[in-house]
């Protein structure tokens, strides 16, 4: 069976590797996803174990249409009575590119009026449309004349992972900080110091890959738990899979703002990591972390997240104190400050 992963751009070496150690077969990358084979043990295993994921998708079908009947005929010829019943809700998203479909709503309308129609000629009645929180949610791709509909079984983006109950202005991503983690290689050898951390997110998700534990909570709502199919004992089964014991680790994230430090030790709190992680109030510029060899995973603040006088001068200035102060040290840095990043004078290994 052919699984496809999304993910974030640049993200999909990462994501492929993630899905081999799950055993994926026939891994593909493609653009911003990854596509592979295994059975439904592993769509479950995927939504629950792959950090750096966004969605899970389930072909459906894979079919030529040249315009929006050819589209709708095939449709209403899907056995979707096999999946969901009257009770469920559903709704379709969709992307499209091409001459033939240039229009994406239009065509996620004529999907959703196909399966309704269906529905109403097999048993009087259709199911009804929630684009918020639907039962099922259908993917719609399609690229020139190829036609592509997946089922989505994780529900709402993976990157949601339950935690960051408070945030911050512009924060990382869930999957973009764990991909960091993931690139860098980190596992816990060594000091993890984010002294920029925001709401902590780089911090928690560190945490999780050094620990061994799932980048998602047992107790949450995947879509595929309310398919037709879904196999109840084999997703438990998964569940109770022992987590290796925990070992010690220093993991310290540092930000001068009052409000962001207070947000990181909330958030690493409800992650339950309170214990694991150490959250201070501290400017990178001015406070020094002693500790050596040291690893440095960040995402500095830019002009769209606070408004700095010189981002070129800041970036300087990290440069310098990284230089001064920081020997010893592996630092991963990610920012948007593309002109900032020139100036931190310190010529990248990767």
């Amino acid at each position: 069976m052919q699984i496809i992963a999304k993910t974030l751009e640049g993200l999909e070496q990462v994501l492929a590797q993630e899905i081999e150690q799950l055993g994926g077969t026939r891994i593909e990358l493609l653009r911003r996803a990854v596509s592979y084979e295994g059975d439904w043990e592993l769509v479950y295993r995927s939504n629950y174990w792959l950090r750096t994921a966004m969605r899970i998708l389930v072909p459906f079908d894979h079919f030529q249409a040249l315009d929006d009947k050819a589209l709708y005929d095939r449709v209403t010829e899907l056995p979707w009575e096999d999946l969901m019943d009257l009770k469920h809700t559903f709704a379709i998203d969709s992307v499209t590119s091409g001459e033939f479909f240039r229009h994406s709503k239009y065509a996620a309308l004529k999907t959703k009026d196909a399966i309704a129609d269906r529905f109403v000629r097999l048993f009087g009645k259709r199911p009804n449309v929630n684009v918020v929180n639907p039962d099922f949610r259908i993917n719609l791709h399609i690229s020139k004349r190829t036609v592509t509909i997946s089922l989505d079984s994780s529900g709402d983006s993976l990157h949601k992972r339950g935690y960051r109950i408070n945030t911050v202005d512009a924060p990382i991503n869930e999957v973009l900080a764990a991909g960091m983690v993931l690139l860098s290689g980190w596992k816990g050898e060594t000091p993890l110091l984010d002294p920029m951390c925001g709401s902590g997110t780089i911090l928690i998700e560190a945490a999780r890959i050094a620990l061994g534990q799932a980048p998602q909570l047992a107790d949450r709502a995947f879509a595929f738990t309310k398919w037709k199919n879904y196999d109840m004992d084999l997703w438990q089964g998964i569940l109770d899979e022992p987590i290796p014991d925990p070992k010690p680790l220093t993991i310290v994230g540092r930000d001068k703002s009052m409000r962001n430090y207070k947000t990181a030790m909330f958030n690493a709190d409800e992650a339950g990591l309170s214990d694991i992680i150490v959250v201070e109030r501290g400017d990178f510029f001015k406070k020094i972390y002693e500790e050596r060899p040291l690893t440095i995973i960040t995402n500095p603040p830019y002009d769209e997240r606070l408004e700095l006088s010189d981002v070129e001068l800041f970036y300087e200035l990290m440069g310098d104190t990284l230089k001064q102060s920081y020997t010893d040290t592996s630092a991963w840095i990610i920012s948007g400050a593309i002109e900032g990043f020139k100036r931190i004078g310190l010529r990248p290994s990767k």
